[in-house]
Formats: C-alpha cells, structure tokens, sequence
C-alpha cells in the first residue's frame, strides 16, 4: 500500500523517478508534523478535561508527558526518515541511527520522570494543590534522591547500550569510589552533613536560625548537598559548608512557641509606699492582657532597692511568635504600665542624686553698719 502510494505521488514529482524517495521522506516529515499537531490538541482537551476533576496528580502526569511525546514524534520521525535515506543512498546512517533511537528513548523517558518528580515536589508542598503540605526540606531531599537515582540507572543502561559491561563500569566505580573518597573528603563530609540536616531536621527551609557558637543568623533559603545558603537580616547571602553544621550548636527560634516580655522598671524613692498597689494593678493587667499566654509563667515582683529607683520586674510571654507582633504587644504592655504608676500617684524613676547637709550655718541677719551704710541703694 505504501509502495503503490509512493509511486502514484512520485508520478507527480517534477524530479526523476530516481529521486522518489525525497517525496517518501517529505511524507514522513509531514506526517510526523500532523501528528505532532493531533498530539498537542489531544494533550490541550485531555488538560481542559483532567482540571475538573479533584485529583491533582494527572494533571501533573499529563503537564510532564507532554513535551517528552511531542520530542518522541518528532524521534521515531526522524529516524524513519532516515532509515529511508540510508536505504536509497546506501549510506551508513542506520549504524549511528539505530543506537541512537534507542539512547534517545531512554533518555526521553528519563526525562518525564524528572519532569514528573519536579512537579510532584511543588504539589506536595503546596497547600492549594494537597489537603496537608508536606514539609519542603523533606521533599526537596527525597527528590534529589530520586533524581540522582534515575540519572544514575540512565546512565548504566546507555552504557549497556553501547555495549560497555555495566558489572565493569560498577568494579571500576567501586576502585575510583576509594580515590575520590580521599581526595575529596571535604566534600563527602559536606554531602553527609546535608544528609544529616535532611534526617534530623533541625531546620528547615524558610527557618530563622542563629548559631551561638559562629557569626551565623539569619532565614534558610536552600539546603543543597554541599551547602546551606542563608539570608541575613542586612539582605546578604551567607554560604555555610553543611559539614559546620556537625560541629556547631544552632538555634532555631523560629520553632519557639511563645515569646518573653522581660522588663524592670523603677520608681521613685518618694513612691515607695505605692509601690505594693503598682505591683499588683501591673500582676492584674497582665493577667487580663488577651495577648498574654496565661499558661505560661507570670511574674510581677519588687527586685531590688536600685540606685535612684525602686526597681520591680514582668516576665511574661505573648502568645504570638511573630517578631513583628510581639514588639506591638510588648509596646501596649509597657505603655499600660505607665498609665498604672502614673494612676497611683507616682512617677517612673530616672537617675537622680540627693544631697543631704547634716547642719545649715545660720543666715546673718544684717550686715556690719559700716558696709550696710556703703551698700544702701541710693547712697555714695
């Protein structure tokens, strides 16, 4: 059937029949065009079809095949087209041809799995798509993992391909693993740290960490397998080794639960007979406060008899964690304070001395009468 069509299409090329053969590859370019173009108008409904329903994951499996099919038309296409090139001309194209057809759908199908887990990735962490996002840390490792996984079978199966002894190439990879392990220590001590940050999970992506031990503070950007990449507070990125973080104590307060209110305040000495009603009117405030977390420990206690003020202290916790927030709340509490002490009659304290004289000499009532005559107003 082809053959007869072939003949009846080539009857009207204006070449030489010799020359047939460019109209049966013309054919198969076009024909792969056409169904390139069926293709992606199945690919479009099928889309518009899967984004009414409530599932996510065939949308993602249909976002990731589309590009990897249309490339494998286009493939087959080619290789067709060729083979019939090689036919005519007696070429040596299907020697290079052939392998590389099969090589190209390895890799066309390695790439879909990539593309797969890529998407796959962003889904999971994201709280429009799935009902309870996954921690972006956890995700972003187990991706690696499968990415570095199918790249890895990839390559032993084009160099199977080829012809090469995967059980070879793995004995030299085992002998090459000891050298390398050697000469870049650094960098194995760096990939098991990353390891470690991914199993333990210490921090994660979006945390604000600080490390008491290193000039380390700031918000998790990206924890990749070599490094750690941080952003300050001043904006800057900070590239931390991943192997630090063995070695040094971090903190994360990003995971604190509540925040602390710890402030003293003084009165003056000449209030310190308010001083036990300021207590507790600043105890009863803090106790009604619908900011303060109420589970938390409380204190308002006189601390201690300071310099130039009687001295009393809060230590309390809001219950909100943003940074933000807690400065307001902590500005409201302070300022009721205030109101509190200026309520009772008192003052806030601010360092002041107070001279005591323990005798005043007595005032001379008049002057000798010969310098009261001297300096009467009026007088010479």
């Amino acid at each position: 059937m082809w053959q007869g069509l072939s003949e009846q299409l080539a009857s009207y090329w204006p070449f030489e029949q010799g020359t047939s053969w460019m109209l049966r590859v013309f054919l198969i370019v076009f024909m792969t065009m056409l169904v390139n173009y069926f293709s992606n108008r199945l690919f479009r409904r099928l889309h518009l079809r899967l984004m009414q329903t409530d599932t996510v994951w065939d949308d993602l499996l249909l976002s990731a095949a589309r590009r990897p099919i249309a490339a494998l038309i286009w493939l087959f296409g080619a290789a067709w087209a060729l083979e019939v090139i090689d036919r005519q001309t007696g070429t040596l194209l299907m020697d290079v041809v052939d392998p590389m057809r099969r090589i190209g759908v390895i890799v066309l199908i390695t790439w879909f799995l990539i593309r797969l887990i890529r998407r796959g990735e962003a889904a999971l962490v994201s709280p429009d798509k799935v009902k309870t996002p996954m921690d972006q840390t956890t995700v972003g490792a187990i991706g690696k993992l499968l990415r570095l996984s199918i790249i890895i079978t990839t390559a032993l199966v084009v160099l199977q391909s080829f012809g090469y002894s995967v059980s070879g190439v793995m004995a030299f990879g085992g002998i090459g693993g000891i050298a390398v392990g050697f000469a870049a220590k650094d960098m194995l001590a760096n990939f098991f740290g990353g390891l470690m940050i991914y199993l333990d999970r210490p921090f994660k992506v979006g945390d604000w960490i600080r490390s008491p031990d290193k000039n380390i503070e700031g918000t998790v950007e990206e924890i990749g397998w070599r490094q750690t990449r941080i952003r300050t507070f001043d904006k800057r990125p900070l590239y931390v080794p991943n192997a630090t973080f063995a070695s040094i104590s971090v903190e994360n307060p990003s995971r604190m639960t509540n925040r602390r209110i710890y402030e003293t305040i003084g009165v003056r000495y000449d209030d310190v007979s308010r001083v036990k009603e300021i207590v507790a009117d600043v105890h009863a405030m803090l106790s009604q406060h619908e900011e303060i977390d109420q589970d938390q420990t409380l204190i308002v206690n006189l601390n201690s008899f300071g310099a130039s003020s009687v001295d009393f202290f809060i230590y309390t916790f809001t219950r909100t964690t943003n940074w933000v927030r807690f400065h307001a709340i902590k500005q409201d509490v302070l300022l009721r304070i205030i109101d509190i002490i200026e309520a009772r009659g008192a003052e806030v304290a601010f360092p002041t001395q107070t001279l005591h004289l323990a005798s005043v000499p007595e005032a001379v009532d008049r002057l000798p009468s010969g310098l009261q005559a001297a300096d009467a107003p009026g007088k010479a």
